[in-house]
């Protein structure tokens, strides 16, 4: 592997806006400087073993979905050409090259958008519970993995540390207003729809995904990662089979191997193998080639 583990970045020229589970970010006054690092986390527990490249991979998928929809809704993008970038950080290009990103700071939204086509997840526990996905009712007799027969917004809390949780659309509506929650939902299906559409065709199912959003002055626009394997569910169509769980290109890989050790799920985190780093990696690199790289 050519690439080196980048687990965390100090940038000391500039404040420290925060440090995410696989994002550090710095205050640039108006703009923001997110850098995707190679950390991988699993049940809201960051592992101590890094994905080489992993933080390019995620930059770079963005990258792409941000161009494929900003005719649906603009983006916080400014540039992730380095040279672009304030002087100050400069003698950080070897770091920054291929991971990082200028954008616009804005008011994030206190929610996570999540929309789902597919069966799955915790939706598909909340469905055998309760019949419904957060609320929203389903058909009787769907399987695991089943397409939903309609794409579905289930909104959650967004939570620093620990589990975000799901929340009604009226809860949304309540906490951001009617006007804003319905502007959120209609953008949020739009871009999955997009997406989903562009990705069957290339070999890959987007089972379900999480956006998030920000205002930027009066203007609503999309914000952090998009569509990436982190904040999606990627699954393989040639080896698609409702009734059960799929392949995927996600880091659900690294979840099935975790559920096999004796781990209580709390920090810390175990160190993963080599195999399943360099196979996670693979992966991550598969989604890219076959979204971001593929002809047409």
């Amino acid at each position: 592997m050519a690439d080196a583990v980048i687990l965390q970045t100090n940038i000391k020229e500039i404040p420290l806006f925060r440090r995410g589970k696989v994002r550090d970010v710095y205050d640039l006054g108006d703009e923001l400087l997110i850098v995707s690092t190679d950390r991988i986390s699993c049940f809201d527990v960051v592992l101590p073993t890094g994905i080489p490249g992993k933080g390019k991979i995620l930059t770079q998928l963005s990258l792409f979905w941000f161009s494929l929809t900003k005719d649906i809704v603009a983006n916080h993008l400014i540039s992730a050409d380095v040279a672009d970038y304030p002087a100050v950080v400069q003698p950080y290009w070897a770091v920054l090259e291929g991971r990082s990103m200028l954008v616009k700071k804005t008011v994030p939204f206190p929610v996570e958008c999540i929309v789902r086509g597919y069966l799955s997840g915790s939706g598909w526990k909340d469905y055998q519970r309760t019949g419904a996905v957060c609320g929203i009712p389903l058909p009787a007799g769907l399987r695991e993995s089943d397409k939903l027969p309609e794409d579905i917004f289930t909104p959650s809390t967004k939570a620093e540390q620990g589990h975000d949780e799901n929340i009604a659309h009226a809860q949304v509506e309540r906490q951001i207003g009617t006007p804003a929650a319905a502007r959120l939902r209609q953008l949020s299906l739009a871009i999955y729809r997009r997406a989903r559409e562009y990705a069957l065709p290339r070999g890959i199912i987007i089972a379900d995904t999480k956006f998030e959003f920000g205002r930027h002055g009066e203007e609503i626009i999309l914000i952090d990662e998009v569509l990436t394997p982190d904040s999606s569910r990627f699954w393989p169509q040639d080896d698609y089979r409702a009734g059960s769980a799929q392949p995927s290109f996600d880091k659900q890989f690294v979840r099935d191997y975790l559920e096999t050790l004796d781990w209580d799920k709390t920090p810390p985190g175990p160190a993963l193998p080599e195999e399943i780093v360099v196979k996670t990696r693979q992966k991550y690199e598969q989604a890219l080639s076959m979204l971001a790289y593929a002809a047409g």
